[in-house]
């Protein structure tokens, strides 16, 4: 998770449960800053058919860092505030983050498997 060892080991069962049942997106928000994974699988290791994580902890409280650059980690930014929008539909999703004070902004679209 970027700022923490992914997946923290209070997690782990639930992001093998995740994975083993094809989950495609993983949103996180304990780290308040942003950052995106590239799909990976439940050790965080880089597969396509993996999961999607998105840790947007920039919902106005203090900031942090995002800590030690994961292998997976695609886009990183701290010291801002926003939100996520998502948008599901049936065999993928978009997503953009809308910020508040910054002119920093990421879009894009994820497929379902």
């Amino acid at each position: 998770m970027g700022f923490f060892e992914f997946p923290s080991a209070d997690i782990a069962p639930l992001v093998d449960d995740m994975v083993a049942a094809g989950v495609d997106l993983y949103l996180t928000g304990h780290a308040h800053s942003y950052e995106r994974f590239a799909p990976q699988n439940a050790s965080g290791a880089a597969d396509p058919k993996g999961l999607t994580q998105l840790t947007v902890g920039t919902g106005g409280a203090f900031y942090t860092g995002t800590g030690t650059v994961a292998a997976n980690s695609v886009v990183r930014q701290k010291n801002l505030f926003g939100v996520e929008k998502l948008v599901l539909h049936s065999s993928s999703w978009d997503y953009s983050f809308i910020p508040d004070n910054s002119t920093w902004t990421e879009s894009g679209t994820g497929t379902c498997h």
